[in-house]
């Protein structure tokens, strides 16, 4: 009996120290997945900053340019980067530049993030959301 509960205290315990590593492996480089209070998980860059999408993009198509994109920077590749593996994609702008896309949306950062886990972008104006896996 001591037996089966120690090899199940230890299985539970290695399941929950692997969690994290699973969550990470869910979500293609360059993104993370990070987990973000009463939001759940939420995508963050590789720098750890929120993600987010817009309510009037279309698949594959960014319609946030001008004062929307410096208020909230596209979420571009570096150059020479490879090519992502699904559902993460790259679209081309408008303005020609390349901007990463989760499952055909856009994604973003807020200008007004200021550090890892923040989420103040989330819901502004009702048309901003964090984007999730």
């Amino acid at each position: 009996m001591r037996t089966i509960l120690f090899a199940l205290s230890l299985a539970l315990g290695l399941g929950a120290a692997a969690a994290p590593a699973a969550l990470a492996q869910d979500v293609p480089a360059p993104l993370k997945a990070a987990k973000a209070g009463d939001l759940g998980t939420v995508l963050t860059g590789p720098n750890g900053m929120t993600l987010y999408t817009f309510k009037n993009d279309k698949e594959g198509k960014s319609v946030c340019k001008d004062a929307c994109a410096k208020n909230w920077p596209p979420f571009a590749p570096e150059a020479g980067a490879p090519a992502p593996r699904a559902p993460l994609s790259v679209i081309t702008r408008d303005d020609g530049g390349k901007q990463y896309a989760w499952k055909g949306l856009p994604l973003y950062y807020w200008k007004d993030d200021k550090k890892p886990g923040d989420t103040t972008g989330h819901m502004a104006r009702n048309i901003w959301f964090v984007a999730k896996p």
